[in-house]
């Protein structure tokens, strides 16, 4: 599993190497880059919670927008996050987290498949976010669900920011005890 370095040490850190961090702590995602780099350029942040505080923030920003543009780059930064119980995952980090997802009845996946295609339909230009956090694939689909049925792209929005941070969050801290 890969390290990452202090977060103290961001501001001194090539793009390249902040590029891999903003990787391998939300999903590659050349929106989320351009958005965070000048601020990880800029800013130091005395913890990876902090970082991901910030980078809420923006996402946020993004999310109130007026402007269809902001709305299109946080859709492409929401839609770096893998469909849940996806089979082909790019990133070791979301492999791990769903591997869970991929195991049990395949009744169960077929439908979380299909709710997958709902939320997206429902939500167009969104990608069903999560921490999934050991949780078992009935408690997601249960969640899911309810999400689907509220029917409020907004808070759609924030709710898959807040986890992409979370999912950041204990990302760093595994990471950083890898080192």
């Amino acid at each position: 599993m890969s390290t990452i370095p202090p977060p103290t040490a961001l501001p001194h850190a090539s793009s390249s190497d902040l590029q891999r961090v903003l990787d391998l702590l939300f999903e590659p995602s050349p929106p989320l880059h351009a958005l965070a780099l000048p601020v990880l350029k800029s800013t130091t942040f005395p913890s990876y919670s902090v970082l991901a505080a910030a980078i809420h923030s923006q996402l946020t920003a993004l999310s109130t927008s007026r402007k269809p543009e902001d709305l299109q780059t946080l859709s492409e930064i929401l839609c770096s996050h893998p469909r849940l119980g996806e089979k082909k995952v790019e990133s070791e980090q979301s492999r791990a987290e769903q591997a869970q997802l991929q195991q049990g009845a395949e009744e169960e996946k077929v439908k979380l498949e299909q709710l997958n295609n709902e939320y997206e339909e429902r939500f167009p230009g969104l990608r069903y976010v999560v921490f999934v956090n050991g949780r078992p694939r009935p408690v997601i689909m249960e969640n899911m669900r309810a999400r689907i049925d509220r029917g409020n792209i907004q808070a759609e929005r924030l709710e898959a920011i807040q986890a992409m941070c979370d999912i950041a969050v204990d990302r760093a801290e595994k990471l950083q005890k890898n080192e």
